[in-house]
C-alpha cells in the first residue's frame, strides 16, 4: 500500500448516504454518532452500489442490538479469545418489535455528566501533536471537569502553551516515562473519573459524554474506547492499521469481568484486547484497589503495556473492566518506517516486561509460557509469512528484536524486587 488511503465517515441513518467515489478508501460507518463498523475498498469496488448499504446497514444493526439491547442478553461478556460472547436466542430475535426504533434508541448520546471526568494528557516535546488534542477537548460537547496536561520533558516545553490556554491544568513531571507522568497525573486530578489519551490523538466532540456514560453501570470500573486511524497518508501508517492491526477494530462493546478472567487465566489473559492506553479512563477507586501505573513499565521505561497491567491487575483483585467504542479517539499512526520499527521493538520488548510482572505479582504461570510459547509462536509466524515481502520481514525482525531485549527483565532480580506504587 503506497499510496494515501482516504478515510470517509459514512452516516447510515440518512436517507441517501454519502458515498465514496474515487481512490481507496476506510470507509467508517456510524448511525448519528454511534459508530458500527469499518470497510476497506479499492477504487474498482466503489462507489458501494444502493444494495450493498443496505446489507451494511442490517449487518451492522443486528450486530448493535444484539450486543446493546438487554432484552437480548447485554451487556455481553469477553470471552477468552477478548470477543464478545453471543447472548442471542432465536426466541428473543423472533419476538423483538420495533428494530428500528430500537437502534434509536441506543444510538442516543451517552448520559454522563462529562463534569466528573479529569482529562490527563501526557506529553513529550511534541508540541505541534499536543495542540492538536487540545483543540478536540476544547470543542467537546460536554467538557470535562478538568484537563490536566502532564508535561514530561527535561524543560517544561508545554508550559508556554497551556499558560496561553484557560482552564488548563498545567503538571510538570521531569523524570522521564510515561507511567511516571500518568501517576503524576492521577495524584493532581480532582474528579471521580480519570480518562487518560495522548499527544497523537484528537478526540470525538462526545468522547468525554460517552467516557462518563461508560461508568453509569456500578461494576465498571475500568473502560477502554475504540481507536481509529486519523490518517493513512503514509505506507507506514496503512502498514500498521491494516497488517499489525491497528488499536483494534471490534464496535461492540463487552465487559471484561470476573468469569472472564476466572477463564482465561490459567492460558493467559491477554488483558491488552480491552483497548489502547490511548482511550482509557478509571474509577479513583481502581488505584485504591489496584494501585498505580508500574513505573517500570510503558514509554521510557521497558516500552509499553503498563496499561494492560494495570488492567490485569484490577482484573486480578476483583475489579472489571469494559470495553465501549462508543468512546471514540483518532489516532496518528507514525508515519515513517523507521518510528514504526522502533515502536514494534519498544511494544514487544514492553509486552515481554508486563508479563514478567504479571507472573511475579500473582504467580500466573501462563505468562511465563506467552514469553517462551504464544510469543515465539507468533514470531515464527510473522517471520515466516514475511520471508518474499521486504516490509513485513523487516517489521518480523524489529519484533523479534524486542522480543529478544525483553527477556532481560526475567533475570534483572533489582527490577523484579520493585513494587507498584499506591495510590
Amino acid at each position: 500500500m503506497n499510496d494515501p488511503i482516504a478515510i470517509r465517515h459514512v452516516d447510515l441513518r440518512g436517507e441517501e448516504p454519502a458515498v465514496a467515489t474515487g481512490g481507496s478508501s476506510f470507509t467508517i460507518f456510524w448511525w448519528g454518532d454511534l459508530p458500527l463498523g469499518a470497510r476497506m475498498a479499492c477504487s474498482e469496488q466503489l462507489p458501494y452500489g444502493e444494495g450493498q448499504l443496505g446489507a451494511l446497514t442490517a449487518e451492522f444493526l443486528a450486530e448493535q442490538l444484539a450486543a446493546r439491547e438487554p432484552e437480548l442478553g447485554a451487556p455481553l461478556r469477553a470471552t477468552v479469545a477478548g470477543d464478545p460472547k453471543p447472548a442471542l436466542s432465536l426466541a428473543a430475535a423472533r419476538n423483538l418489535d420495533r428494530p428500528l426504533a430500537r437502534i434509536e434508541r441506543l444510538a442516543e448520546p451517552g448520559a454522563g455528566d462529562p463534569g466528573l471526568v479529569s482529562v490527563i494528557l501526557c506529553t513529550r516535546d511534541r508540541l505541534a501533536g499536543l495542540a492538536t488534542c487540545l483543540a478536540s477537548l476544547r470543542n467537546q460537547i460536554g467538557q470535562p471537569g478538568e484537563i490536566l496536561v502532564v508535561d514530561n520533558s527535561a524543560s517544561g516545553s508545554a508550559r508556554a502553551m497551556c499558560a496561553d490556554r484557560p482552564g488548563i491544568v498545567y503538571v510538570h513531571e521531569p523524570r522521564p516515562g510515561l507511567s511516571i507522568a500518568r501517576n503524576a497525573g492521577v495524584r493532581a486530578a480532582r474528579r471521580d473519573i480519570l480518562a487518560f489519551t495522548d499527544d497523537d490523538v484528537e478526540v470525538h466532540p462526545r468522547w468525554t459524554s460517552e467516557v462518563a456514560s461508560a461508568f453509569a453501570d456500578p461494576r465498571v470500573e475500568a473502560m477502554a474506547g475504540l481507536v481509529l486511524p486519523a490518517e493513512l497518508a503514509t505506507p507506514a501508517q496503512c502498514y500498521f492499521q491494516f497488517e499489525l492491526g491497528g488499536f483494534g477494530s471490534r464496535f461492540v462493546p463487552s465487559l471484561f469481568d470476573q468469569q472472564y478472567f476466572a477463564e482465561a487465566r490459567t492460558r493467559g489473559a491477554q488483558v491488552w484486547q480491552i483497548g489502547a492506553g490511548a482511550n482509557m479512563a478509571f474509577r479513583r477507586s481502581a488505584f485504591d484497589r489496584a494501585g498505580l501505573f508500574d513505573e517500570r513499565l510503558g514509554a521510557g521505561a521497558s516500552g509499553c503495556s503498563e496499561d494492560s497491567e494495570l488492567w490485569y491487575r484490577l482484573l486480578a483483585r476483583g475489579g472489571n473492566c469494559l470495553y465501549e467504542p462508543r468512546a471514540v479517539v483518532f489516532h496518528h499512526h507514525r508515519a515513517e518506517w523507521a518510528a514504526l520499527k522502533a515502536q514494534q521493538r519498544s511494544y514487544m520488548r514492553g509486552h515481554v516486561s508486563a508479563l514478567v510482572a504479571q507472573y511475579d505479582a500473582f504467580g500466573d504461570r501462563a505468562n511465563l509460557r506467552g514469553i517462551w510459547r504464544r510469543l515465539p509462536k507468533y514470531l515464527y509466524r510473522s517471520l515466516k509469512s514475511g520471508l518474499r515481502h521486504r516490509d513485513r520481514r523487516a517489521m518480523a525482525v524489529a519484533q523479534i528484536i524486542g522480543w529478544t531485549s525483553g527477556l532481560q527483565y526475567l533475570f534483572r532480580r533489582g527490577w523484579r524486587a520493585k513494587g507498584v506504587q499506591r495510590s
